[in-house]
């Protein structure tokens, strides 16, 4: 764990609210919160915010599908606790340190199941307590729906998804060949398709177009439950 920076800024109010002579701030909102609620489901980082008591206050789509999974981080009781021992201190100092006002980077997990996590301070409007962000970071580059969503798009066929994904994970050609069973030449002609219909310069240019994709998140998901069968 280290220290990042100092105290996070006080927000202000939206412009034409409160300081107009509009609505409190309060309201204004209340009235945003199922729009401010689905924004934050559409992130494909990890969203969990806490109270003041480091309670659970609400958690995004994607965080709610990290934390039920192999995350080192967990709920219980309304809490997010370390999966493991080891990460119990770590995490309650990064805590403790957000309620002082000061962001951190920790890292938790074991070799298998590393994740970083970037505690955050928000200091909310005047008279209420400060509450804490946990950013959960990705543990991939190139999210595997992200890459199937990139892969209709440009209209790649099955084997060239397969490919791709290959790539965004780091692997060579010669182990993609070997992972699917073919000849590298195939592998390469492959890459040149992908490259051809995406226009990428080379295969760092291609995982480039992937990894700085915006969230495709809803639209992925409601696909991925279409296929399997589950209501959306």
């Amino acid at each position: 764990m280290f220290d990042l920076t100092s105290t996070a800024a006080r927000p202000e109010a939206p412009a034409g609210v409160a300081a107009t002579g509009g609505p409190p701030l309060g309201a204004a909102l209340e009235r945003c919160m199922p729009w401010l609620t689905a924004v934050l489901d559409e992130i494909d980082y990890g969203l969990v915010l806490l109270d003041a008591d480091t309670h659970v206050v609400h958690l995004n789509q994607a965080a709610r599908v990290e934390l039920d999974g192999a995350h080192p981080l967990l709920r219980h009781d309304r809490k997010v606790r370390a999966r493991r021992a080891q990460d119990e201190a770590p995490l309650a100092d990064a805590l403790g340190a957000a309620r002082r006002g000061l962001r951190c980077m920790l890292s938790l997990g074991d070799a298998r199941h590393r994740a970083n996590v970037a505690v955050v301070p928000l200091a909310g409007p005047q008279g209420a307590g400060t509450a804490t962000l946990l950013m959960l970071g990705k543990r991939e580059v190139c999210e595997t729906l992200s890459v199937q969503g990139f892969a209709r798009c440009h209209r790649l066929t099955g084997a060239e998804t397969r490919v791709l994904l290959e790539l965004c994970r780091g692997t060579p050609p010669g182990e993609i060949a070997n992972e699917l069973g073919v000849a590298v030449s195939t592998v390469r002609t492959q890459i040149g398709n992908v490259r051809l219909k995406t226009g990428a310069a080379s295969i760092r240019a291609l995982v480039h177009q992937v990894a700085v994709l915006p969230p495709l998140v809803s639209v992925l998901r409601h696909a991925a439950d279409a296929l399997q069968g589950r209501p959306s």
